[in-house]
């Protein structure tokens, strides 16, 4: 079974930038979704991948990727992904024996800017750096098949800062 544990954080200032050692962008649209399950299909790096996740815990997912071909990927983004589609720039970016991936939205969600860290158990302990803000695992808001439905610059109330 195909587990995803993966802690989110706003993140607070530019600090992390300086240390990113790459970045990707992706534009990944959605085929069915709920704070359950999600259908997805990502393109990035001219590669293609079709996702089922599904949520067991705030934290914890299980997580089916299956490469597919970009062409068949831009066409299920420009016909099929009823539920929106979310733009970011993903920045990899290591700290203390770890690798953060910093997602920079892109688009309607422009401005927001979240760290995600995967990680071995739900209790597995881990450093902080200083550029870490609010932890939003819990907040279904958050989820980037929430950020398609109803993008982040549509909020009147956003908590922490953010880039």
């Amino acid at each position: 079974m195909p587990l995803e544990i993966e802690r989110k954080f706003l993140v607070d200032g530019d600090a992390w930038r300086a240390a990113a050692r790459r970045r990707e962008r992706y534009a990944q649209g959605y085929l069915a979704g709920s704070e359950r399950c999600s259908v997805r299909v990502r393109l990035g790096d001219g590669r293609a991948w079709l996702g089922v996740k599904g949520r067991l815990s705030a934290a914890t997912r299980l997580e089916y990727e299956y490469p597919i071909p970009p062409a068949e990927a831009e066409e299920l983004l420009e016909r099929l992904c009823a539920l929106g589609t979310v733009e970011k720039w993903r920045h990899f970016v290591p700290y203390a024996g770890r690798e953060w991936e910093v997602d920079e939205f892109l688009g309607d969600n422009s401005g927001l800017v979240v760290a995600e860290l995967e990680l071995e158990s739900e209790d597995a302990r881990f450093e902080r750096p200083a550029w870490i803000g609010a932890e939003v695992t819990s907040d279904p808001r958050y989820l980037n098949t929430a950020l398609a439905q109803r993008p982040w610059r549509t909020w009147t109330e956003k908590g922490g800062r953010t880039a």
